[in-house]
């Protein structure tokens, strides 16, 4: 038997399950998980909420319920720890873990600081939490060009806009997330009114107000990390089997962490700081240098911002798109589990 690749797994945040991923918890693992499922419909149950197999198995996929953070929260982490559960270990060796934004919750079980069971408990009572905030939300802006290399002098121009809107009486507006190629910007409805009225021309897209979502990784989401804090006991969290990178690029390692304080970044910075995600990807593939990436679902459009992350710093010569895609063809080194294709490669036969 060869030997086995090394593997970094990087955990999908919100707007990843969409109308194409309805269903697919069954499909993919209602013959092998069954019990854990039934594990997380009954967490939902004791507190009166939909199943996942209810909202999973729905006839069509709604906007307003499954895009919702009491919705879309524990049906991205069912397919996402299901998934990682599913990766063949005789071909793949998992080095480290890490997430954007409310996939850290799910990194934290992949991980191994929580069980599955308590990854679930966290993820649903977050995406509860999450609607808890006071008024905002977000607005993502592209940075790069087509080919993913960034527009010289943008990303700096925008964020001396937003400190500069900030700094205005009763505006709040912040970096909530670095996804390399773009930026999350998060604030109240002035500050988000201003900056769509200002922001200089960005390619590719016009800037996007994110639906459903509040203005998370800001301060503005303390109701959020309060309830947490609250609802949430301390002794959830253990020492992790994996180590794990964070929303800031700190290294949470097997032997050295104390469990009490991942709690704590959990419920504090992770949800009112912002989440430098592209860091998270360069601290990780710098310290651990995997063979391969793996994505689990649901879906995939995670990947772009991964993959811009690595082209940021050059990882393995790549300088754009064109070089990313080049090596996907020919020997892939992103394994998105929410592709057919890519998905067969990394499952157990």
């Amino acid at each position: 038997m060869s030997a086995r690749k090394t593997a970094l797994v990087v955990a999908p945040g919100r707007g990843t399950y969409g109308k194409g991923e309805l269903g697919s918890i069954a499909r993919l693992h209602g013959a092998h998980f069954g019990d854990l499922i039934a594990n997380f419909d009954a967490q939902r149950r004791d507190r009166s909420q939909p199943t996942v197999t209810e909202l999973d198995g729905a006839d069509r996929f709604s906007v307003a319920t499954h895009m919702r953070g009491d919705v879309a929260a524990p049906l991205i982490y069912t397919a996402t720890a299901l998934d990682y559960l599913s990766i063949d270990r005789d071909k793949y060796d998992v080095v480290a873990a890490l997430g954007n934004s409310m996939g850290w919750y799910s990194a934290l079980a992949l991980g191994g600081a929580v069980s599955v069971e308590d990854g679930f408990r966290i993820s649903n009572a977050m995406g509860l939490n999450s609607q808890t905030h006071g008024p905002g939300g977000q607005i993502l802006l592209q940075v790069v060009d087509e080919d993913w290399r960034p527009v010289p002098g943008l990303r700096a121009a925008l964020l001396d806009l937003v400190a500069a809107i900030d700094a205005r009486p009763d505006h709040a507006l912040a970096l909530s997330i670095d996804l390399a190629g773009m930026l999350v910007l998060a604030g109240n409805e002035e500050g988000l009114a201003a900056l769509l009225a200002e922001a200089p021309a960005t390619p590719g897209r016009d800037p996007l107000r994110l639906a459903g979502h509040g203005p998370f990784h800001t301060p503005l989401m303390f109701g959020s990390s309060d309830k947490a804090k609250a609802e949430l006991p301390a002794s959830l969290f253990g020492r992790p089997a994996l180590p794990l990178v964070d929303g800031r690029g700190h290294i949470w390692r097997r032997f050295s962490s104390d469990p009490a304080e991942i709690g704590d970044y959990s419920f504090g910075h992770q949800i009112l700081a912002p989440y430098d995600f592209a860091l998270s990807v360069e601290v990780a593939v710098k310290e651990f240098a995997p063979d391969v990436i793996i994505l689990p679902g649901p879906g995939d459009t995670l990947g772009g911002a991964i993959a811009q992350s690595l082209i940021g710093i050059g990882w393995r010569g790549l300088a754009g798109k064109a070089d990313f895609m080049a090596r996907q063809a020919s020997d892939p080194i992103l394994l998105s589990m929410g592709r057919a294709d890519q998905r067969a490669l990394v499952v157990q036969s």
